[in-house]
């Protein structure tokens, strides 16, 4: 559901700047079905599982947006980048309150394990979005600022995104680990 939130806030955000593309497309909806992407959202979460890789990485559709019907095309494209972002770290803060706040009550240890859950996956997706590789978005919030003679540039840097993802994940994913833990200790007050 993090991601399905993170995906139609993309889409409510292009929808603010006057892109109704997403809306047209019936993708501005809570409903999980509209957003699986068979790949991503249950083929590749099922291999890591069952593969026991130690991390379950996958994605759903993104919903769709046209940058030319924004109202302001430069602000327009940072802010719906941001969005999704923006809309992880909300979540993250509200239920990282949640646990902060409940610590002197008794509840089952289940409320514990599962808030503490939305906390780190929407952590992860805020902070991994922010890395700016296409098709992240934070690659459209730094492109976004670069001068239009960067536009070569951000064609050859697009070329190579998957190979750059790909190597990011692999060899420096674990850098976000220490960022993740400060991060989740500082919303809810417990130790990762």
């Amino acid at each position: 559901m993090s991601i399905v939130i993170h995906e139609v806030s993309h889409g409510f955000m292009a929808e603010r700047f006057g892109d109704n593309t997403a809306r047209n497309a019936g993708r501005l909806t809570l409903n999980p079905i509209k957003h699986l992407d068979l790949f991503g959202s249950i083929l590749l979460p099922t291999i890591l599982i069952l593969s026991k890789t130690g991390f379950i990485f996958g994605w759903a559709k993104p919903v769709p947006y046209n940058p030319n019907n924004l109202s302001n095309r430069k602000w327009g494209t940072v802010w719906v980048a941001a969005a999704g972002i923006l809309a992880n770290f909300f979540i993250t803060i509200v239920f990282g309150l949640i646990i902060r706040f409940s610590s002197g009550f008794a509840l089952p240890s289940g409320f514990y394990f599962i808030t503490s859950a939305i906390v780190i996956v929407n952590l992860a997706l805020g902070i991994f979005n922010l890395v700016p590789i296409p098709p992240l978005d934070g690659s459209k919030i730094l492109f976004s600022f670069l001068p239009d003679r960067a536009f070569s540039f951000i064609l050859a840097y697009e070329q190579y995104s998957l190979i750059l993802l790909l190597v990011f994940i692999v060899f420096f994913s674990d850098y976000l680990y220490p960022i993740l833990t400060f991060l989740f200790h500082l919303t809810t007050g417990l130790a990762f």
